[in-house]
């Protein structure tokens, strides 16, 4: 595929999956269909916002990383594992919601009745459970589109070890938990349940762009070992 033509694909896809639910939300008509189809086909929505959102957010952090439009290796593969990953991520945010909202009224937790109690303690306990096995079942997926693209074994061992743990875990889970994922769920529970979704899905673009910069350290941590192997 010739450079200006990705760059152009690049740059519409991300447009396109970003204007689409902005429109949701803009339009009341198409607000309604959405609200409708996200009550009574949760999974599907769920499939469709995650792999049209998160594939625009993938496709920014590697932009972003590689500092021009950029496509990911095996993008058709990172679209339907967004959209499964939002199958399951649709599954979990209902689990959580109910059994934080039981244990507020079984007394269980404090709070009462507060809205606001209960968003906050649902982000806490699905980012410091769910969150960590989501993100590094992510990364060992990303490591293994890589490696079948590099025509490299692909073997289980070959994909631990290809990730670097040490970022993921300095970076990903100490860093962008507490100050970023757990704010931002808090934010998401207080939205009526038919956004809940499609607001986490949008913060996947979010997730590209903090992607990117975790690229950038490990970059960074590679030229540094290379420095210093060097001298």
């Amino acid at each position: 595929m010739k450079t200006t033509t990705k760059n152009t694909l690049v740059i519409v896809y991300t447009i396109f999956a970003i204007g689409i639910f902005t429109a949701v939300l803009v339009f009341e008509p198409s607000r309604e269909v959405f609200k409708e189809l996200s009550s009574s086909h949760a999974y599907i929505m769920g499939f469709i916002k995650f792999a049209l959102l998160a594939t625009a957010g993938e496709l920014i952090a590697a932009s972003i990383t590689c500092k021009q439009p950029t496509v990911p290796v095996k993008i058709v593969w990172r679209f339907i594992i967004w959209g499964l990953i939002g199958i399951w991520i649709t599954f979990m945010m209902k689990i959580y919601s109910a059994a934080v909202g039981g244990l507020m009224a079984n007394e269980l937790l404090p709070g009462g009745n507060s809205v606001f109690l209960k968003a906050l303690y649902t982000s806490v306990v699905m980012n410091t459970t769910f969150g960590p096995t989501f993100m590094a079942i992510h990364k060992c997926t990303d490591k293994l589109l890589e490696l079948k693209a590099k025509k490299e074994s692909a073997s289980l061992s070959a994909v631990i070890t290809g990730v670097d743990w040490t970022v993921f875990v300095n970076f990903t889970l100490l860093k962008t938990v507490p100050l970023f994922w757990i704010p931002a769920h808090t934010v998401t529970f207080l939205l009526p349940p038919e956004y809940q979704v499609m607001m986490a899905a949008a913060l996947s673009i979010a997730l590209g762009i903090i992607l990117s910069m975790g690229n950038r350290m490990k970059k960074s941590r590679e030229d540094e070992n290379n420095g210093n192997t060097a001298s």
